[in-house]
Order: C-alpha cells, then sequence, then structure tokens
C-alpha cells in the first residue's frame, strides 16, 4: 500500500476563545490582507469554540466539517480545506460552541482559529500559518474585522495597530470584572455603514476614546470608551438602547457587543446587583456571567493510531 492512503489516523482538539468588541475603527486599507483589520478595544472571554480534528489516510481527498449548529459553517470549512494534509484521506473536524452565534460574541473568529489550530496539528503546520489562514478567511468571508488577531491572548485587547503578528498590534492587561452578557433579540446581519462613508467618520469619531486607552489600556477606561462609542456610533436597535439605558439607571456598566443585538455589562456588586437581575428577568432577557480568559487560543495533540 502506498504511503499516501496508510499510515497512523492522527488526531488534536483545539480551543479559541470568544471576544466582545467595545468601539472598533476598520482598518482595511493596507495592501497586504495580513495588515487588514481594526483598531478598536475589546474582551477576551473564557468561552468560546472547541474543534476536533481527525485525519485518517485514504484513497480519496475529503474534507469534512459539522458543528452542533446544524449548519455550514462556510469560513471554518475553507480554513479545512486550506490546512488539509497533504495527500490523500478524510479532514474530518467538529466544532462545539459554548457561546451564542451571530451575536457578536466573536464565534466566527473563534471558530475559523479553533478550527486553524487542531487541523495544523494534524498536518504538521506552524501555528503562524494556522493563524493567517484563519485570519484571512474570516476577513474575506464577511466574519470580522479583526477578531482572530484579538484572541490570541487573553484579557482586555487594545488593537493599536491592525492585523495578525508581526504586522498587528495588541497591547493586553488583566481584566477582572465578571462580564454579564445579555442578548435582546435575533442576531443583527453585518451592518452595511461599513461600505458607508458618513458612517465610517460617525463611527471614526465615536471611538475618540480609543486614544488615551492605547496610552494607557485599562478596564476603567475600556468602560468609559465602550459606552460612549455605543452612545455616539449610532448602531445599537432602540430597544438594545433602551436596555442599556436601564441597565445604567441601576449601576451597571454596559454596552453594545459589535455587531449583535447583545450587550456586555459589569453588574454593580451591592444590593443593586440583584435588582438588576431581576429586572433583566422580568423583561425575559437571556443572560449569562462569565470571567474574561487569561490566555489565548490553544491547542493539544491527541495520541495517533495506527489504522
Amino acid at each position: 500500500m502506498s504511503p499516501s492512503v496508510s499510515g497512523p489516523t492522527r488526531k488534536a482538539r483545539a480551543f479559541a476563545p470568544g471576544h466582545v468588541t467595545g468601539l472598533f475603527v476598520p482598518s482595511t486599507g493596507a495592501r497586504d490582507p495580513r495588515a487588514r483589520g481594526s483598531l478598536g478595544a475589546g474582551v477576551v472571554l473564557e468561552a468560546g469554540v472547541w474543534a476536533e480534528a481527525e485525519w485518517r489516510p485514504g484513497p480519496r481527498l475529503r474534507v469534512r466539517l459539522t458543528s452542533d449548529l446544524g449548519r455550514p459553517l462556510e469560513i471554518s470549512e475553507e480554513v479545512a480545506r486550506r490546512l488539509a494534509p497533504p495527500g490523500t484521506g478524510t479532514l474530518s473536524v467538529t466544532l462545539r460552541h459554548t457561546l451564542p452565534v451571530g451575536q457578536g460574541f466573536g464565534t466566527s473568529a473563534s471558530g475559523a482559529l479553533a478550527t486553524a489550530l487542531a487541523v495544523a496539528r494534524v498536518s504538521g503546520r506552524s501555528r503562524s500559518k494556522a493563524v493567517e489562514v484563519a485570519h484571512l478567511a474570516d476577513l474575506f468571508g464577511g466574519g470580522g474585522l479583526g477578531g482572530v488577531a484579538a484572541i490570541l491572548g487573553g484579557g482586555l485587547e487594545v488593537r493599536a495597530r491592525p492585523g495578525i503578528p508581526p504586522f498587528g498590534e495588541i497591547l493586553r492587561c488583566p481584566f477582572r470584572d465578571s462580564l454579564l452578557l445579555g442578548i435582546a433579540g435575533p442576531p443583527l446581519p453585518t451592518p452595511t455603514v461599513l461600505n458607508d462613508r458618513k458612517a465610517l467618520a460617525r463611527i471614526a469619531a465615536a471611538a475618540e476614546g480609543l486614544g488615551a486607552l492605547t496610552r494607557d489600556p485599562s478596564p476603567e477606561r475600556f468602560w468609559d470608551a465602550s459606552e460612549a462609542f455605543t452612545d455616539r456610533a449610532g448602531l445599537a436597535p432602540r430597544e438594545l438602547r433602551d436596555l442599556l439605558r436601564g441597565l445604567r439607571r441601576r449601576g451597571a456598566r454596559g454596552a453594545q457587543a459589535m455587531f449583535g443585538r447583545s450587550f456586555f455589562a459589569r453588574l454593580p456588586t451591592d444590593e443593586r446587583r440583584r435588582d438588576t437581575l431581576r429586572w433583566m428577568a422580568r423583561r425575559g432577557v437571556p443572560v449569562i456571567e462569565l470571567s474574561a480568559a487569561s490566555k489565548g487560543a490553544r491547542g493539544s495533540r491527541l495520541p495517533s493510531r495506527v489504522a
């Protein structure tokens, strides 16, 4: 039997965290797409996407990607095809999501990066190649503007220069606030405002707090800048704006998760915390509480076995 259809079955697993963006400015003009993305800031989440990849040598090349969502995931599928091992065989990838999809929690980028890291492990490709493929697939597939770079580490991240390493630059600092994530309605499509010059000018003006945050990153500056961005950019639907005003009246900090009909918030720590949670329950707002991730995406090789 030829080497192309024999050999060990290889398996690997990877995790990539989700992410919420509080403010951003698109930056897609670089000639090299690896230097495109956005300036901005966000928090890396402890939940995200798990990927498991298995490579089984065989007579034909096949790539199969399935997930708990039960629908095609074109960006992650493109990543798997581009990083599949050379030769013939079956590459099977399974994704499991631990965050809501399509609500601004970064699942497109985390799915792409988790897939990339797991497949790269079974194909013998480098981490840097996996990051590059995930970034380009997410960028050109309409998934996001820099989410892959953001989740390479943990905590509070500030995108001081767009793109993945070595093109981009991300500043990081610990983020110890517990975050409440909430959903105020069905998913939002990627805003058409990203092709609207006037809207982009409004977004850039709304992100004026990014300069101070870049010079001295801190959670308090991030909350200030994110709330101001939500209020000034005008991207939040009315029901979400009303919900955020109610949260702030009760002592919470809160902003829209870009781009979702969703929010992230820091609850007050006194009696108002229970009052705020009861208020959201009466409104029927689904929420989850979780911590920021202390580290970014990572992969691990699983034991191989002989086919």
